[in-house]
């Protein structure tokens, strides 16, 4: 069986599958060109470029399997896939740790002008040091505030224990019913249960001083200008889930009139041609969509992908 890989996969996943039998193609085939060129394939492995909607599935009816190395599936069509006899997987825990992380590269960040910093350095550190020092000498500190998040799967879970590991209260909103503490792992092997509050999303726009988006694409935003005017003057912001999810107008007036302090952005409406204003704006930190993209998450996404195509095709 051949499989194409069109968003690439880690090696460990690529000899998993070559040691199982299959033939792996990790050569990238535009998306134009798929309709034709996947016919040849019996499964398909993507990250989030490569998109997998109705037409490309009723163009390839002998395909079998569909992998999504990652979370999110909405650029798959997943229910029309699997109507069709063709199986959808994903590798929902393997990234987890790694967007957790990230979102507090920019909230660290955030909180110590790091970014903006970083732009002025290099032209102003030579002739106006003292005062930039003036200029980012009013940080805070993390411990002790409190932080929202908003989606609390297995990445709003990591995101909150690593809010916990260094002392931040956690308040969290979601649909579903969300765990009522969260387990840390101390040195020597000991475990802590730490319990945390869910609340509704307005509570929680009123008492978070940073907030943390973890949610699946959306068709409109979940977070735009009525939102901004419930928050703290001053909040923090972090949007490592997806693009759409913040009204990116309505963020950009937030940030202007002082009410969000900075906002850390690694996901946005536009990929991969955001909006200017974002890119030049020196209260936003930025990442290209890099959550997920660490050496060890890379490997068990591959690990993880790999293991579930030869589980569903060796049937």
């Amino acid at each position: 069986m051949k499989i194409l890989a069109n968003d690439g996969i880690d090696p460990l996943g690529k000899q998993l599958l070559e040691n199982a039998g299959f033939t792996v193609d990790t050569n990238h085939i535009p998306q134009d060109e798929l309709f034709g060129k996947l016919q040849g394939y019996d499964a398909i492995t993507v990250r989030s470029a490569t998109k997998v909607r109705k037409a490309l599935i009723d163009a390839c009816p002998d395909l079998k399997l569909i992998g999504r190395g990652g979370v999110g599936m909405d650029n798959i069509d997943v229910e029309y896939a699997r109507s069709k006899g063709v199986a959808v997987v994903n590798t929902p825990a393997a990234s987890s740790l790694s967007v957790a992380e990230l979102v507090f590269a920019h909230l660290l960040s955030g909180v110590r002008f790091l970014h903006d910093a970083q732009r002025r350095m290099p032209a102003e550190g030579g002739t106006n040091f003292s005062n930039l020092k003036k200029k980012y000498a009013k940080g805070i500190e993390l411990r002790g505030k409190t932080l929202g998040i908003i989606g609390f799967g297995r990445i709003g879970r990591e995101t909150g224990k690593v809010g916990l590991g260094l002392g931040m209260d956690v308040i969290v909103s979601d649909l579903f019913e969300a765990p009522k503490h969260l387990s840390l792992a101390l040195s020597g092997g000991i475990v802590v249960d730490v319990p945390i509050q869910q609340v509704d999303i307005s509570e929680l726009l009123k008492r978070a001083d940073f907030i943390s988006l973890h949610l699946p694409y959306t068709d409109k935003p979940i977070i735009g200008e009525v939102e901004f005017g419930l928050m703290k003057d001053g909040v923090g912001i972090v949007n490592a889930s997806r693009g759409g999810v913040i009204d990116e107008l309505a963020l950009i007036a937030a940030l202007d009139s002082g009410k969000v302090s900075f906002a850390g952005l690694d996901v946005f409406e536009n990929e991969p041609t955001p909006r200017q204003e974002l890119l030049t704006h020196p209260k936003i930190s930025l990442t290209p969509h890099i959550g997920a993209a660490t050496n060890e998450a890379q490997e068990r996404i591959g690990e993880e992908l790999a293991n579930l195509i030869i589980e569903h095709l060796k049937k």
